[in-house]
C-alpha cells in the first residue's frame, strides 16, 4: 500500500513538472498576414515576418504602400508583444501590439498613440 501511494505521488510529480518544465515553448517565426481593423482608414492588412530567439523576437512589417516597419518585442507562453516605430514626415510614431498566440493564429490589439487602439489578427502563412 505504503509502495502505491509513493509511486502515485511520483507519477503526479513528474506530470506536474512536465506541465510547468516541459511545455512547448511558442516559435512564431515565420510569415504572417496581419489585419487590423476599425481603423480610421478601414481594414489595413500587412505582412509581418518574425524572428525569435528564445522569448525575444524581432519584426519587419511591410504596410501599405509598402511601407516598412521594423520592431522588435517579446513571446512569453501564450503573450506576445511587440513595437514598432514609423519614421514619416510628422516625425516618428509608435504602435505598440499585444495579443495572444494559438497555435497558427494570432489576435489582439495595437495601441496607436492618441488614436486609440484596434483589433488585429494574424494567420501563419504556408
Amino acid at each position: 500500500m505504503r509502495f502505491r501511494s509513493m509511486t502515485a505521488g511520483l507519477l503526479l510529480l513528474g506530470f506536474l513538472a512536465t506541465l510547468v518544465f516541459g511545455a512547448a515553448a511558442v516559435d512564431i517565426s515565420g510569415v504572417w498576414e496581419m489585419t487590423t481593423t476599425q481603423t480610421p482608414q478601414g481594414d489595413m492588412t500587412a505582412d509581418a515576418t518574425f524572428v525569435q530567439d528564445k522569448e525575444a523576437i524581432k519584426v519587419s512589417m511591410t504596410g501599405p504602400q509598402g511601407m516598412e516597419m521594423k520592431g522588435e518585442g517579446t513571446v512569453k507562453g501564450q503573450d506576445v508583444e511587440w513595437t514598432v516605430t514609423i519614421s514619416g514626415g510628422m516625425g516618428e510614431f509608435v504602435l505598440v501590439y499585444k495579443g495572444k498566440v494559438d497555435g497558427e493564429t494570432m489576435s489582439g490589439e495595437v495601441q496607436a498613440g492618441d488614436f486609440g487602439s484596434f483589433p488585429w489578427t494574424a494567420k501563419k502563412k504556408k
